[in-house]
């Protein structure tokens, strides 16, 4: 149980394991986002502690990268902004979600609920994901399709024919299959000749090491991003930048939510008086990360998977997982490796990531029986959707506009709310379903 332990070399196994299941995402996603590997893994290492610290031990959890803010980080780069504009916009919403977990933690969910019905959480949370299409279309699959669709096929198939722990890491093992056989690829077929990761055609390898030679074994996260800005920096802030991010608060309370009543199913505790805290939490430590130039964080439901294979859910072991992060994040040879990762790897998983991230939207509405005969569930949210997914652009004076994620969320809940108050008064069996199915749970 989570106030228990095993023997402190099994706990050090269970954590090791809730490493390796937090690995795939927690340095994929910093990569996509253009921020820094070794720094978003030290600091979920510390995340992780400052988490159970703050919810008292009560929810075994690990806080890695975030990939709720993917799209977001994506608008705001294809707008202009650098990577302390990423931080910084990341920086506020972090804040953000700190208050609303101290409001849930003293006014209860009700409130929340009754903003965020599980219609427009899920409708919220898909645009999220399927925004994200573009991306893959246009920067990370042209560099190598065969590559991309060979490890598509290979997570794929992993996640359903592995079983167990390993099941729960086919992103991470995808991330290896895929650089092996890239670098079989280069043995066998030679260089490759196709855009890279800024668009412009080049002839090269798909594998190339040369900076892990070259890398330190130990050292402090440095040096520079891609766009120039110091990995350790400070953020900058811009309200249409803001805006960007704001849609992602509401996917980490939805994600929170859903985490912490898994916990307390698996333990058979009651979690909800620590709901607050949760969210609180997550939100406070994203913060700091960001205020450093780190990436923001969230609950994992992949180290759920590992507590539900061993039935480990001890808190220990997520202070010694969150250990191991930190002593990793501060080897810039692991960092290095995770530069070197191939395009076309990334086009494959981003590919299969990116739609898991959207589906999750649709997985609330079934697992809360949102009734789509019903006009207040399909017309507004249809809206929201595309211009959401398609990047729709609403200019509103000077340079300030609303686009995307942005515009696509303030359609989908202002006209959820719109229709909802003007409308008739629903049918008695709609009316069932929106009382007793109202709770956020992805």
């Amino acid at each position: 149980m989570p106030d228990e332990r095993l023997s402190w070399p099994k706990t050090a196994g269970v954590g090791a394991q809730h490493v390796v299941a937090m690995f795939g995402g927690t340095f994929v996603f910093p990569v996509i986002m253009g921020l820094d590997p070794n720094l978003a893994l030290m600091f979920s290492g510390i995340c992780t502690i400052a988490f159970l610290m703050i919810t008292k031990n009560q929810i075994p959890s690990y806080l890695g990268t975030s990939a709720s803010f993917v799209a977001s980080v994506a608008a705001i780069r294809a707008q202009g902004g650098d990577s302390a504009d990423v931080t910084g916009s990341i920086l506020i919403a972090g804040v953000i979600l700190a208050l609303v977990g101290v409001f849930i933690h003293f006014a209860g969910a009700a409130p929340l609920r009754r903003v965020l019905p599980p219609a427009v959480t899920g409708a919220v949370v898909m645009l999220i994901g399927f925004n994200l299409a573009p991306v893959v279309a246009g920067v990370y699959w042209p560099q190598d399709p065969t590559i991309g669709i060979l490890t598509v096929l290979f997570v794929v198939l992993g996640t359903v024919l592995l079983r167990g722990f390993w099941g729960r890491i086919t992103i991470f093992l995808g991330l290896l299959f895929g650089m092996g056989l890239s670098a079989i690829f280069d043995q066998v077929f030679g260089k490759i000749t196709s855009p890279d990761g800024a668009g412009a055609v080049t002839t090269r390898y798909r594998v190339n090491l040369d900076q892990v030679g070259t890398a330190d074994w130990f050292g402090l996260p440095s040096g520079k991003l891609a766009d120039g800005v110091s990995i350790v920096h400070a953020p900058s802030f811009s309200l249409t930048f803001t805006l960007l991010v704001l849609p992602a608060v509401i996917a980490l309370v939805a994600e929170n939510t859903g985490h912490v009543r898994a916990i307390g199913e698996m333990t058979g505790k009651d979690l909800d008086p620590y709901m607050g805290r949760a969210i609180g939490a997550d939100g406070a430590v994203t913060a700091v990360a960001s205020l450093f130039g780190g990436s923001p964080t969230t609950t994992y439901a992949d180290n759920m998977g590992v507590m539900a294979a061993t039935r480990v859910f001890s808190t220990a072991a997520y202070y010694l997982a969150g250990t191991f992060a930190i002593i990793l994040g501060l080897c810039p040879k692991v960092g290095a490796f995770v530069y070197a990762i191939p395009g076309g790897v990334l086009g494959g998983i981003t590919l299969v990531l990116y739609g898991m991230i959207g589906l999750i939207g649709a997985k609330i509405w079934v697992d809360n029986r949102v009734d789509f005969a019903n006009p207040l569930n399909m017309v507004p949210l249809a809206a929201g959707l595309v211009a959401g997914i398609g990047n729709v652009t609403l200019p509103l004076g000077g340079d300030f506009e609303l686009t995307g994620i942005a515009l696509g969320t303030i359609l989908v809940i202002g006209l959820y709310h719109l229709v909802a108050r003007v409308s008739a008064p629903p049918d008695p069996t709609v009316g069932v379903e929106h009382s007793q199915h109202e709770g956020l749970t992805p």
